[in-house]
């Protein structure tokens, strides 16, 4: 489905509303990162990676790479010279599903096969389809040179060190959510439950991102029936191993509940003093988009504070937005719309 533009008529009312400024275009981008000489890393639907410098009134755009497409791959900045691109799930051995270091001059190299993986380290809380199915959807650098990935059929983060080798850091278990009001009667030739009905949705991890107190981050979509105000943000301790996020426990152990509340999470961002950026894809939930329920299908982003306090930014005014990361000077930058011609833009 393409969607043409980047933003709706701002509601003037809405706190914390500022209005995005687009300085770039692409096509269906998502994945977004600022490395340490300030330029922001984009993916696109293409599959092309690209380093937009944004200074002066003509911001400078250079394609450094490209993975296989399809759907934009998620990108983080690594050291100095190194971007990381994730490509979406995928069989093994076929370009998707893996990870990907991206260096000046050079061709993207393989580094990690997430599909191969997770063939040996299937979910033990899956819920539907097949527990060794991988999905990779989020990225994020580590100083040391390692990569965290948030894998969204596998309900898992794993971390990749520089000579392949992966370990799982945490294992996110599902929740009881009750069916929301207003789906139809069917989908998908099945009847759907009714309103209220409780079902157990798996957590969908979509994104991974390091805190400025140096804790892992994980959010989560939520799966089929999508409630909303059921998806959470997990804080893990850094070089935790098989970890469990769980929402019965969620103050238990290395992986511990940072908010809940938030609907569709597909993205976070690293923010001051502990706090967190969230991007929904869809206010309404990602399954009402899909079912043509949402028009438009307008997305959020939140600063979550430490506590679970949140405050929205350009309210009403992003539709299906893909990623979020931090500049310098209290500038946030957003992809979106995720699926036809979006931009790259700046807010604040």
């Amino acid at each position: 489905m393409a969607v043409s533009a980047v933003a709706v008529a701002p509601s003037a009312a809405a706190k914390g509303s500022s209005t995005p400024t687009p300085i770039a275009s692409f096509d269906g981008p998502r994945g977004v990162d600022v490395d340490r000489a300030g330029r922001i890393v984009v993916g696109a639907s293409d599959g092309t990676v690209s380093l937009v410098t944004d200074r002066g009134r003509h911001p400078k755009v250079r394609v450094i790479g490209s993975v296989p497409g399809g759907f934009a791959p998620a990108v983080a900045a690594g050291r100095p010279g190194t971007v990381y691109a994730l490509t979406g799930g995928g069989d093994p051995g076929t370009g998707a599903a893996t990870l990907y270091v991206l260096r000046h001059g050079k061709p993207a190299k393989p580094i990690a096969d997430i599909a191969a993986y997770q063939q040996g380290d299937p979910d033990p809380y899956n819920q539907e389809g097949e527990p060794t199915e991988s999905n990779p959807f989020g990225v994020a650098a580590l100083k040391d040179g390692s990569v965290l990935v948030a894998d969204a059929a596998g309900n898992d983060l794993l971390r990749v060190y520089p000579d392949g080798r992966i370990v799982t850091v945490a294992r996110l278990k599902p929740r009881t959510v009750e069916v929301p009001e207003g789906l139809p009667p069917e989908i998908d030739d099945e009847p759907t439950p009714p309103a209220g009905t409780p079902i157990t949705a798996e957590a969908v991890a979509t994104s991974v991102t390091v805190g400025s107190d140096g804790y892992w981050y994980v959010g989560e979509l939520r799966g089929f029936p999508a409630t909303p105000g059921t998806s959470q943000i997990w804080r893990i301790k850094p070089g935790s191993r098989n970890a469990v996020c769980d929402p019965e426990r969620p103050n238990k152990g290395d992986c511990r509940r940072f908010a809940d509340g938030l609907t569709s999470i597909v993205d976070l961002g690293a923010g001051r003093h502990g706090s967190v950026y969230a991007v929904e894809l869809v206010k309404e939930s990602w399954l009402r988009f899909e079912l043509g329920l949402a028009d438009p299908p307008v997305g959020g982003l939140f600063r979550v504070r430490p506590g679970g306090e949140r405050t929205e930014l350009a309210a009403d005014q992003l539709i299906l937005p893909g990623g979020v990361a931090a500049g310098s000077h209290g500038r946030l930058y957003v992809t979106g719309p995720v699926f036809g011609p979006g931009t790259l833009s700046r807010i604040g």
